[in-house]
């Protein structure tokens, strides 16, 4: 294999003796990079685990991935727990993109294992406490140690990001007004690893073994790495708010016994909600290299598909839907007869489909890659088959809504909100919000309405 042939080359060079690589397996996961996990094979016949981590080839960011090993290596030194850097380099014959090798860290990375898992028990219980004292280590590495990360406003970039778009959401324009409006004093400017989460935690039976993915890093508010640990969509189901384990006193206990002060429970409030509208903009950021055909992707357009969950997160969490009444569920339009192309109808045919995916081909799967990205393309046929059964009955419903507050789209509604023309308390405006996500849940992931915030 080519990858296999260009690894073993580089970290022959490196170590000034011949290896051979074995046992290279792409690994599910690594939307923006590639990952691959490798055995090193010596001379002497002995094995050890080595972690390849490399752009998209076309698509590579070599100061960003520079970047990342820097972050790894000043990390290590402050005694965060995370996998040593072998090598990194820009390019090399048969990887052909920015890449770095590092050591290969045993524990689990799946968020509903370690939620679930038994023999994780014992670290799960600790868990926020502890992630709470490695983010205080990893703030306290010496800015200087990595300079050349960016030092921009958070609150500007998503911003810009997100007008970028030029497609006016009402829910972000009422999250930037609340935003701007409840800004919290800074906390200082600290090394910030910008996706610390389940996901990219490798956690044992001790506890955290290896913090990953140092890619989003940045200098930064301290506090926005403890608001992104509580953010939703990163409990993976679980109902405690931090990381779905723990609680946020806890997770503020650890960063104070390592850090020496402790941040302000309304600062950590401020930095959720933007985690929340992070993640959103973030999310239809992935989408857009699908919708633009830069990088298609049945992964960035279901993470497209689901933005409308930070939407719904975004408002339980600033309060705007306590207590409200849903819109009532559409009646799902019935194929009773045939048209031009007859019986069944569409959403029967995805139905079928969905059904033979479901019990008929995945259970005989056995390549977890396969078995990953099946997963998601039986979501998104889910989405479309959920869609061309409830959609017309939405749409007549949604504009409806609309016409109470004289706009022509959620575009216009979204522009007056940012303008100040309409507000989010007049009782048919907020039905107009609150009914566009709503009816976009029940399509993209019906059982989010179920939870409620915590």
């Amino acid at each position: 294999m080519e990858v296999a042939a260009g690894i073993a080359a580089v970290l022959s060079t490196h170590w000034g003796t011949a290896v051979s690589v074995a046992d290279l397996r792409r690994l599910t996961g690594g939307a923006s990079r590639q990952i691959w996990s490798f055995d090193v094979v010596r001379d002497d016949g002995t094995l050890s685990g080595y972690v390849l981590r490399r752009d998209p080839p076309g698509h590579g960011d070599a100061p960003r991935m520079r970047a990342e090993a820097a972050c790894l290596r000043a990390a290590r030194d402050a005694g965060v727990p995370v996998p040593g850097v072998v090598v990194a380099a820009d390019t090399a014959p048969g990887l052909d993109a920015p890449f770095l090798v590092m050591e290969r860290v045993p524990g689990e990375s799946i968020p509903r294992k370690i939620q679930r898992d038994e023999a994780l028990s014992g670290a799960r219980a600790r868990l926020a406490d502890e992630l709470g004292g490695i983010l205080a280590r990893i703030h306290a590495v010496p800015v200087s140690e990595v300079a050349m990360l960016g030092n921009d406003d958070a609150l500007h970039v998503v911003q810009g990001l997100y007008r970028s778009f030029s497609e006016p959401r009402p829910v972000v324009e009422i999250a930037l007004r609340w935003l701007n409006a409840h800004r919290p004093p800074t906390s200082g400017k600290a090394l910030v690893h910008g996706d610390f989460r389940l996901g990219n935690l490798l956690i044992g039976t001790d506890g955290t073994a290896g913090v990953l993915d140092w890619e989003l890093a940045h200098i930064g508010d301290p506090v926005e790495d403890l608001g992104w640990l509580c953010v939703r969509a990163w409990r993976f189901g679980g109902d405690a708010p931090v990381a779905g384990v723990g609680t946020r006193d806890e997770l503020l206990d650890g960063y104070e016994r390592v850090a020496r002060w402790r941040p302000d429970p309304k600062g950590l409030h401020w930095w959720e909600v933007f985690g929340t509208l992070r993640w959103l903009v973030l999310g239809r950021f992935q989408a857009q290299k699908h919708i633009a055909g830069t990088e298609p992707s049945a992964e960035f357009a279901a993470i497209g598909r689901r933005v409308c969950e930070s939407e719904w997160d975004l408002l339980q969490i600033m309060g705007l839907v306590d207590d409200v009444v849903l819109p009532p569920e559409p009646v799902p339009a019935r194929e009773l007869h045939g048209d031009l192309h007859g019986l069944p109808g569409a959403a029967d045919l995805l139905g079928a489909v969905i059904e033979e995916i479901g019990h008929g081909i995945a259970p005989s799967v056995t390549d977890a890659g396969a078995a990953y990205r099946l997963k998601i393309c039986t979501s998104l046929l889910q989405i479309a088959r959920r869609e061309q059964r409830v959609g017309p009955g939405q749409r007549a419903a949604h504009s409806g809504r609309l016409a109470r507050v004289d706009c022509r789209d959620e575009e216009e509604l979204a522009l007056r909100l940012r303008n100040g023309g309409l507000d989010v308390s007049d009782s048919d405006v907020h039905s107009a919000v609150i009914g566009a996500v709503v009816e976009r849940l029940r399509v993209a992931n019906p059982r989010h309405l179920d939870s409620l915030r915590t």
